[in-house]
């Protein structure tokens, strides 16, 4: 069972994460070149820009959290390695692969649903920056519930796998887990 899902899903996420990847990896890029122009502007011409500060502000937000899923992944996100190890492996096993992803779900869950309501509300009102350059914040907001649903999703895939498992002993999984990076 495990194996199924693993081949129906993995090709999926894998995707999914890697096209996430590169939108912010091109908007951090867009935000490089946005900086540039921003500072070119404000002080070799004395005529400051508000639009590539704003759009760099923007890109930012975008790309954080379009990269969340990715880093999650990879295994990269921040731990607390410092108290984990003091663990037996069969408990680390637990809270790295099922606690965490539960938490993770849990919190990240409750953003991406109260900020998909949000870019509703935006929406729905025609929100826009309060800047001297406006930005519809629409599109802006819902980024956010996309790029936190997604990355519920992957741990949620990370909670199933942490679940079968506990089948295995935490050698087996820590095996299984390394044949995946």
């Amino acid at each position: 069972m495990e194996k199924k899902l693993r081949q129906a899903v993995d090709p999926w996420i894998e995707r999914i994460t890697r096209v996430l990847v590169v939108v912010a990896g091109i908007l951090i890029v867009v935000m490089g070149f946005l900086s540039t122009y921003g500072a070119l502007r404000r002080y070799v011409f004395r005529s400051p820009d508000p639009a590539s500060y704003e759009l760099a502000c923007v890109f930012l937000l975008v790309s954080f959290v379009l990269a969340n899923a990715a880093v999650e992944r990879q295994g990269r996100l921040l731990r607390c390695d410092i108290f984990l190890d003091r663990f037996p492996a069969s408990v680390r096993n637990v809270i790295s692969n099922i606690v965490s992803p539960v938490m993770g779900i849990t919190f990240f869950g409750i953003i991406a649903w109260i900020s998909f309501g949000d870019a509703l509300r935006a929406l729905e009102i025609g929100q826009m920056s309060n800047s001297t350059w406006p930005v519809p914040l629409f599109p802006v907001k819902l980024f956010i519930p996309i790029g936190y649903g997604f990355f519920c999703l992957v741990l949620l895939y990370r909670l199933v796998l942490g679940l079968f498992g506990l089948k295995r002993g935490p050698e087996e999984t820590s095996q299984v887990a390394g044949a995946d990076k």
